[in-house]
């Protein structure tokens, strides 16, 4: 089972639409991740048309409309193991041990917020997964996205992807 994570998108605020490489990537995922701040009602419509499954939360930036919407934390089972997605998990100096405790039935938390990625593993063994920001990348090199491969209960082939910089308009 592919995945294709995303978080902090930001439109049309931060770009004004998703990067081509990164809808390239939604036909090939079995299930898309968003860990929201989508801020744009159209980012959701338009992931939920193109996506076989997806699996999204909002952020601290996602209005009333996004909020209806989708869910504060959302939980998945996904090829034998269970996923959570939230948005804010808090600073990161004891991150993993907080995630730990706040999530202790999880194998694999997707998180956002910070736009830095992030790829660590808590003490009880829960792993922990920022993909940064397709669209803004604020203090990091580059726009990030991740994807994944989930296979006999395992993820796998957990890839950074940086994406080229933005022409300007």
């Amino acid at each position: 089972m592919s995945l294709l994570l995303m978080s902090d998108t930001h439109l049309p605020k931060r770009a004004q639409q998703l990067p081509a490489q990164l809808l390239a990537e939604l036909p090939r995922a079995d299930v898309v991740v968003h860990a929201g701040d989508w801020v744009d009602v159209a980012t959701l419509d338009l992931l939920e048309q193109r996506s076989r499954r997806l699996i999204g939360v909002h952020g601290n930036n996602d209005g009333p409309e996004l909020r209806a919407r989708l869910p504060e934390v959302a939980r998945a089972e996904l090829g034998g193991l269970h996923f959570g997605v939230v948005h804010e998990t808090g600073p990161a100096r004891g991150r993993e041990a907080r995630c730990g405790t706040r999530f202790p039935d999880l194998d694999v938390l997707v998180f956002g917020h910070s736009h830095i990625p992030w790829d660590s593993v808590a003490p009880g063994g829960l792993r922990l997964l920022n993909p940064g920001s397709p669209t803004d990348r604020r203090r990091q090199p580059y726009c990030t996205y991740m994807t994944a491969t989930v296979a006999d209960g395992r993820l796998t082939e957990v890839e950074l992807h940086r994406l080229p910089p933005r022409s300007a308009r």
